[in-house]
């Protein structure tokens, strides 16, 4: 079964995706890079690594170091910037026929807006994903992720800004996602994304000091999903708009799981690094997966998760 079948077509915030699998940020470079190694119009779609108001070295090596069970990053949200990659990475992009997603970030809400107002300019995308997991350098290093009202300040002024669909990434390392879930959505989110990254330590204990060169890093892969698929049904539970969902996923079953938690398409970030086709090799097992179950079209496994008793 290949992954452009039409028992794996669905849509996200009105946009046709030829399936649910997504090319996660971060993890695939600006999408061009990798052409030569995947057929990206395979792919249900593809989301940028994050672009800022201008552009950032990124943080001291090492910045990567692999766990018993996924890996430890901290890259420091390194780019080339939004004017630059309009003029360098989107005009080979706007030629896909796969969905592409801009990733975006900033350290204040100004900096959101003002990468919006950039990429508003220019054809080829089909919407934006803001990565909230960033400090709010105006107020006092506070975690956009972490409260509501922060989160929605700066997706309402995002939404003011921006014409396409705008899906909001939530991050796992808060006490409670309902509320988060819930403010993106009042102020304007047309989709959720979840989860980030995990923050996480990894030391050498012979030199007592941390692996990673910027001390903290984030922990995705395998070790990550089953607290991922927990959010994930939560978050999906508490609103009405569509989430999707990534954390630690890598063959077609983790997919499916994910969606019959509630998600109405996938993000597959890690993977990609052992296995550079990794999104359509999974894309391509969920077909089979649903072939196999003798399920007609893949949103009828969407939220199909039954508890035999709420969690306390």
């Amino acid at each position: 079964m290949k992954p452009t079948d039409a028992a794996l077509a669905t849509t996200l915030c009105g946009l046709r995706l030829r399936n649910p699998v997504i090319a996660a940020s971060g993890t695939f470079a600006y999408g061009v890079e990798f052409e030569k190694l995947v057929d990206l119009n395979s792919l249900g779609g593809l989301v940028v690594k994050g672009l800022s108001r201008e552009p950032i070295e990124g943080n001291p090596a090492p910045r990567v170091y692999e766990t018993e069970a996924g890996m430890i990053n901290s890259i420091g949200l390194q780019n080339i910037g939004a004017r630059a990659f309009v003029r360098e990475k989107l005009p080979a992009l706007a030629k896909l026929d796969t969905a592409v997603f801009a990733n975006i970030f900033g350290c204040a809400t100004e900096d959101y807006v003002e990468v919006a107002r950039i990429l508003e300019d220019h054809e080829g995308l089909a919407g934006y994903e803001l990565n909230v997991s960033c400090p709010n350098t105006r107020h006092g290093g506070i975690y956009f992720s972490s409260d509501p009202s922060l989160l929605g300040e700066v997706v309402s002024a995002v939404r003011q800004v921006a014409r396409r669909p705008l899906i909001v990434k939530l991050s796992p390392n808060v006490s409670a996602i309902e509320p988060l879930a819930r403010a993106a959505e009042a102020s304007g989110a047309d989709a959720l994304s979840l989860v980030n990254t995990f923050i996480a330590l990894a030391l050498d204990p012979r030199t007592r000091q941390s692996r990673i060169g910027a001390g903290f890093g984030g922990l995705s892969g395998p070790a990550i999903k089953p607290i991922a698929l927990r959010l994930v049904y939560e978050a999906a539970r508490a609103v009405k708009i569509p989430v999707v969902g990534l954390g630690g996923i890598a063959t077609g079953a983790d997919a499916a799981e994910f969606l019959v938690a509630g998600a109405t398409a996938v993000e597959v970030g890690t993977a990609t690094f052992w296995d550079p086709s990794a999104a359509v090799r999974i894309a391509t097992e969920l077909g089979e997966f649903l072939q196999q179950e003798k399920i007609a079209n893949v949103g009828h496994i969407v939220g199909t998760l039954v508890l035999k008793k709420d969690p306390v």
